[in-house]
């Protein structure tokens, strides 16, 4: 399952680990056709990696401290440092083939 992240958490989840971030908004179509996907990762990597999603309209301070001008925009964290980007609507195999890079 997909782990809510937060301004206020926001540090203290990507700080450890494999994490990977989806920065989406209830209002963009293409985040919601990703959402699917993103719960799909969750559930593939569990144990390995943290899958979380950060709503950009609530938490605003993350997505302009990275730098966010489009979404869905998915950031994958390995101990704190963003270590991929990806831009846009991506099929799951890329996606899952970019974060077993880091594994």
């Amino acid at each position: 399952m997909t782990k809510v992240v937060t301004d206020a958490t926001f540090e203290a989840e990507t700080a450890k680990g494999l994490v990977l971030v989806d920065f989406w908004a209830t209002w963009c179509g293409p985040c919601q056709a990703l959402a699917p996907t993103i719960e799909e990762l969750a559930k593939d990597f569990d144990g390995q990696a943290l899958v979380g999603k950060v709503d950009v309209d609530n938490n605003q301070v993350s997505a302009g401290e990275y730098g966010i001008r489009s979404i869905p925009t998915v950031l994958i964290f390995k101990n704190g440092e963003v270590v991929d980007k990806l831009v846009g609507l991506n099929p799951k195999e890329v996606i899952a083939e970019k974060l077993s890079a880091h594994l």
